[in-house]
């Protein structure tokens, strides 16, 4: 699949059709630039209105494209970054099961949803505000998975991160721990380097701890586990006295119950991440082909407008889709331009040539024809 397109209208000229111009091109594009691929871009007869509408709506075109590529493109982001987590990659986009190239190269309006005895400027907004609404509609869907993403992330790096910082629930058994009237277990965090030193003075470090109760639970790169038991009056003296020695104990206190309910909201919020995601990616898949869909239907406009103003009435052009490989995208444009011989065409030129400006006035490289880009990606 290509992934740039131009989009383009020729004048027909005074006496001339359509069919004849598509013709020359086609020959033209067959000799000349073979790998350049070509479509008839269909557009309707749509209700033209006042010079001064279409004037005024030129100047809103070029911004309201950009807005509505830009959510387009952040659907396609936002598609390929679902799909990375799950590692599974999709076949193409479609629109209506079509593939975004083909619905493209083989654009049919649809009469139905835009009729084509609306006022254009009515088209152009009601897209507008389709768009704006599917935008605002994935930033509150992607916001609301990315909140539950945060909080498995946050609760992963605890469970990733060193002894001296993490949770030390899914670490310790209840066979771990005593706990009487009169006596209690700690969890001290040592040094990889310190545990000989641990093991030699933990019984020392007060007078109330029990004898060889010290047990090693997990070790990772930093740090090692221990348990240690003492008497419950004895804990703050202990915990004093480990810390002058560079021991960590951390406060740690085992119950079933909380266990439970942490395993069961982790469980939770990794099966709500994944309903989500799903849920997104559908959303995601379905809303990209009604923006793509939109986006087409605004370019016809587009065209149909600038064709109007770059050429004059009535409405005599040919609208096409072409899709040329980098190295015969001069050839191409020189093919386009010599098909230009309409003296309405060479009079639009940009403002700094002391033409009228349209839509190749508002882009980086002005021709005599209508043209503008379309990036899939």
């Amino acid at each position: 699949m290509a992934t740039r397109y131009w989009v383009a209208s020729l004048p027909v000229g005074q006496g001339g059709s359509a069919s004849s111009v598509w013709s020359r091109l086609q020959e033209s594009i067959s000799k000349q630039a073979f790998d350049t691929s070509l479509y008839r871009f269909n557009i309707p007869n749509l209700r033209v209105g006042t010079l001064d509408l279409l004037l005024s709506l030129s100047d809103d075109l070029s911004k309201a494209n950009n807005f509505i590529e830009g959510v387009s493109h952040k659907i396609r982001r936002q598609i390929e970054e679902l799909e990375r987590v799950s590692g599974v990659v999709s076949s193409s986009l479609t629109v209506d099961g079509v593939p975004v190239d083909s619905y493209l190269t083989r654009f049919v309006w649809d009469e139905a949803k835009y009729p084509t005895m609306s006022p254009l400027k009515e088209i152009v907004d009601g897209i507008h505000v389709q768009i704006a609404k599917i935008e605002d509609d994935l930033k509150v869907r992607v916001s609301e998975y990315s909140n539950v993403r945060s909080q498995l992330n946050a609760i992963n790096r605890k469970q990733a991160g060193s002894l001296a910082v993490r949770d030390l629930s899914n670490l310790v058994k209840p066979e771990d721990i005593v706990s009487s009237e009169h006596l209690t277990t700690l969890l001290a965090v040592v040094s990889k380097y310190s545990q000989k030193d641990w093991l030699s003075s933990y019984e020392s470090l007060t007078s109330y701890v029990v004898p060889r109760s010290s047990k090693k639970l997990h070790e990772d790169n930093e740090y090692a586990l221990y348990t240690v038991t003492l008497f419950s009056r004895d804990v703050e003296n202990f915990k004093t006295k480990a810390r002058e020695r560079n021991f960590q104990v951390r406060d740690f206190e085992y119950n079933p119950e909380t266990q439970d309910s942490r395993k069961q909201e982790l469980e939770k919020l990794m099966q709500d991440q994944e309903t989500m995601r799903s849920s997104l990616l559908q959303w995601c898949y379905t809303s990209y082909g009604e923006v793509f869909s939109s986006w087409m239907h605004f370019c016809a406009v587009r065209v149909f407008s600038e064709s109007i103003l770059r050429y004059g009435l009535p409405p005599s052009f040919l609208s096409v889709v072409l899709s040329p490989p980098l190295k015969s995208e001069k050839k191409v444009r020189s093919i386009l331009e010599g098909m230009c011989s309409n003296s309405n065409s060479t009079f639009w030129k940009t403002e700094d040539d002391g033409g009228m400006g349209g839509l190749a006035a508002g882009e980086a490289d002005a021709h005599p024809y209508v043209s503008f880009t379309i990036n899939l990606i």
